[in-house]
């Protein structure tokens, strides 16, 4: 599957679950429901995956974790807090630039609105007229 036909699907299963559920429950909780989702519909996905860093020759068996991984090509980083701050869209970037990942996906299920919570993130990578939603992009 393309990346821009994964990332539509996160963000439509993402919807469905915040448009039902709305905020006041646990990042872990929307994290598995979105994993769930996603593998329902075939997709393939890892949870908490551990992510070793190699910098300035210092090696960190997990120097993060992503919080989900889809079809090991989208990493989606999932907050549940009143809302979205520069940090978090910061945070993917550096992901996306450490794994050498195009894509990421910022959804804050904490949000009021869904549309306030879901954010893409690119690294080195052409926006697509596919999602049309606020993004933070790499200065590089």
């Amino acid at each position: 599957m393309e990346l821009e036909s994964v990332a539509a699907n996160v963000v439509n299963c993402a919807f469905e679950i915040h448009r039902e559920l709305g905020p006041g429950l646990l990042e872990s909780v929307y994290e598995r429901l979105l994993a769930d989702a996603l593998e329902r519909r075939g997709m393939f996905v890892l949870r908490q995956v551990p992510i070793t860093v190699n910098i300035r020759g210092l090696h960190f068996e997990v120097g993060f974790r992503a919080d989900l991984l889809v079809d090991e090509k989208l990493l989606v980083e999932l907050k549940a807090v009143e809302s979205n701050a520069a940090v978090h869209k910061r945070q993917v970037l550096t992901y996306l630039r450490l794994m050498n990942l195009p894509l990421g996906l910022l959804i804050n299920f904490g949000c009021a609105t869904f549309k306030e919570g879901v954010c893409r993130v690119v690294n080195n990578y052409e926006k697509s007229a596919a999602l049309d939603a606020p993004v933070a992009q790499s200065s590089d």
